[in-house]
């Protein structure tokens, strides 16, 4: 046993004796790729994703140096033991284990490191094989023990590291991808040593033009994780689990860390914070304290093609479309907004809804980073609106109807709310103007369009979020109408009764633009107790 030959199966132990929702499925999807066409394997995705943890369970399951391994996932009635591959693969290679972080955090010299690659691995072979002879290259090492032993099967952590942190080095990274070339693209060598290949990284392959020497990976990306969907993070039996397990509040979790979803496998919530927030018990955002502050505020700042626009739109809750097909798959190559979002969906930052190509911030922690990066960069302007926003909320509780129209007013003169002044002249278009003044509301609120209620269907509905003690917001909005028209419509279709079991005060606010004096009117109208209506 080794550091990076056969490294083991402590670091699977150390897992599962913590917080630990069983993910061995996944060793069966890599199972189904050993020694076949898509044996090469590459999954990229946001730090504090559980990659590292994925890695560590691959290395315990395929380490032919465990003897102990079929008992540590059987013992547990883990999903793979139950699995008819189970023995089919267990301990039957061996392994090579890099993490390329901690290569490139211990290493003196960068320019050396991809030499002490090769050396550490070299000794560690030489060590562990007596037939093998000093004068031997690297590769011709992992032939002969693939023919006298048994292959290997490779385990990269962030193999892209070496690309987001020394970009400059152009020389270093020419020697790492020919490293790995002649590991995963050297004609039949791959095939006589390589049984599996399990890299992963937290952008995908870069269309790089001298990086075809993984050209032969599988990729699986946050954008397309395809057959690994369901192993991108918490899915909701996985909550359900922890919830019969653990004292949770399931509400919250959802709230702060779901949000993202793909296909056939519905939602995903952040792993690493969900299990922080159950040893802790506090929900709160535990990104910024594992992720890059600065990667957000660099790409923020930057401000291509209205994205300052669009992110308001998304901190308010609404979802903006996106094209991913231009992105090069690097943190450098940054040219249009689409980059932009690109690049914050492969760091986690958005959410994508491939079925609408679609963005959106996933869940209250992100929405928090958003702001704290808002806040502190170089934004007036939308540090601006989101200070209004929160000001019109004040204002609208305090049924100050002046304030609240010159508020909604300032939105539209603005012209940043996505609909162009010049086709303002139907209730869809005063909408989104509503819902832009009002983006500060998911901070404390869940937004619902067109609530059937009473004897009709409101607008729009501001619902305070569990613990908060703010009043239900009912909006409802009249084109080259009246502002008391809509709260007359508000009561005639006593649009309030659908919470008469909920204790909470209601604010009825009618607003209505006029379309010759090219004004909003507002009416607001407090119910101090919708009991009993």
């Amino acid at each position: 046993m080794g550091i990076y030959l056969n490294p083991g199966n402590e670091g699977f132990k150390n897992i599962i004796n913590g917080i630990y929702r069983d993910k061995t499925g996944l060793i069966k999807v890599v199972n189904s790729t050993v020694n076949t066409p898509d044996k090469l394997t590459c999954i990229s995705r946001p730090r504090r994703f559980g990659k590292s943890y994925a890695a560590k369970m691959l290395c315990a399951y395929y380490d032919k140096s465990c003897s102990d391994s079929k008992e540590l996932f059987s013992k547990q009635g883990y999903a793979i033991s139950k699995d008819d591959t189970f023995e089919e693969y267990l301990g039957q290679y061996n392994v090579i284990y890099l993490d390329i972080t901690g290569f490139i955090s211990s290493e003196s010299e960068i320019k050396e490191l991809v030499k002490d690659i090769k050396n550490k691995i070299a000794t560690e072979l030489l060590d562990a094989f007596a037939y093998l002879g000093e004068e031997m290259s690297l590769i011709e090492m992992l032939v002969n023990v693939a023919e006298h032993d048994s292959k290997f099967f490779f385990i990269i952590d962030e193999w892209d590291a070496l690309f987001r942190e020394y970009q400059e080095e152009e020389e270093l990274l020419n020697e790492y991808i020919n490293f790995l070339r002649e590991l995963f693209k050297n004609g039949n060598v791959t095939d006589k040593i390589v049984a599996g290949a399990y890299m992963t990284g937290i952008l995908p392959i870069k269309k790089y033009g001298h990086q075809s020497a993984i050209s032969d990976f599988r990729e699986y990306t946050m954008i397309q994780p395809s057959i690994f969907a369901e192993y991108v993070g918490f899915t909701k039996s996985d909550i359900d689990w922890f919830t019969q397990k653990y004292t949770v509040n399931k509400t919250k979790l959802k709230q702060w860390y779901d949000g993202y979803s793909f296909v056939k496998v519905g939602d995903v919530y952040n792993p690493n914070s969900v299990v922080q927030a159950i040893r802790t018990g506090v929900y709160d955002t535990y990104w910024s304290k594992t992720e890059t502050f600065n990667a957000l505020l660099k790409y923020i700042n930057m401000d291509q093609n209205n994205l300052q626009s669009d992110l308001i739109q998304m901190i308010g809750g609404n979802e903006m479309p996106v094209d991913t097909s231009t992105f090069q798959n690097d943190m450098t190559s940054i040219r249009t907004r689409d980059d932009v979002l690109s690049l914050l969906i492969h760091l986690g930052y958005l959410a994508y809804n491939s079925t609408k190509e679609t963005v959106r911030i996933p869940n209250e922690e992100i929405r928090r980073e958003f702001l704290s990066t808002i806040r502190v960069g170089s934004h007036d302007a939308t540090n601006r609106i989101i200070m209004n926003s929160d000001q019109l909320i004040i204002d609208t509780i305090n049924c100050d109807e002046e304030a609240v129209a010159k508020a909604v007013q300032d939105v539209h003169d603005a012209g940043t709310f996505g609909v162009s002044p010049l086709f303002y002249n139907d209730e869809q278009a005063l909408r989104s103007v509503v819902k832009f003044a009002y983006i500060s509301c998911a901070n404390n609120y869940i937004k619902i369009e067109e609530l059937p209620s009473g004897h009709g269907y409101a607008d729009i509905v501001y619902i305070p979020k569990a613990g908060s003690n703010f009043p239900i917001l009912l909006i409802e909005l009249k084109m080259n109408g009246s502002e008391d028209g809509a709260i007359a419509q508000i009561e005639r279709g006593n649009y309030p009764k659908v919470f008469e079991n909920i204790d909470s005060e209601v604010i009825l606010c009618g607003i209505n633009y006029d379309g010759k004096s090219k004004s909003h009117g507002c009416k607001i109208k407090k119910i101090k107790s919708i009991k009993g209506l």
